[in-house]
């Protein structure tokens, strides 16, 4: 069963999904302080309220609070939109190395020509 378990551990790179994780925490942290600092208290002082909670309205002994739905709504915007620019930079970063030289097709059309031209 050790054994089993070390070579369970070695299929994939432990590390690299750990140093992600780590990264993916602190990235969060990053977006939860540019939320609480800068985002919510904006929407708030446009709503005349001192934070999100506080935006509802009641019905009877109810509290519908419409500031926790805003709230969600604009974590995931944001949380959606750090991540479309990083996969962005990567696709650009990952193009730009490809452009360094010729691609594959390139390479078989030009050994092609060559051969046609003998």
């Amino acid at each position: 069963m050790l054994q089993e378990f070390k070579d369970f551990i070695k299929q994939g790179n432990i590390l690299q999904v750990a140093i992600g994780l780590v990264m993916a925490l602190y990235a969060q942290s990053i977006i939860d302080s540019l939320l609480e600092g800068v985002i919510y208290p904006i929407i708030a002082a446009i709503f005349g309220k001192p934070s999100l909670g506080d935006i509802g309205f009641d019905i009877g002994d109810s509290r519908i609070n419409i500031g926790l739905v805003i709230d969600a709504i604009i974590s995931f915007v944001i949380v959606a939109f750090i991540l479309f620019l990083i996969v962005k930079a990567w696709n650009k970063y990952n193009k730009d190395d490809e452009d360094s030289g010729p691609s594959d097709n390139d390479l078989l059309v030009e050994i092609r020509d060559a051969l046609q031209n003998r």
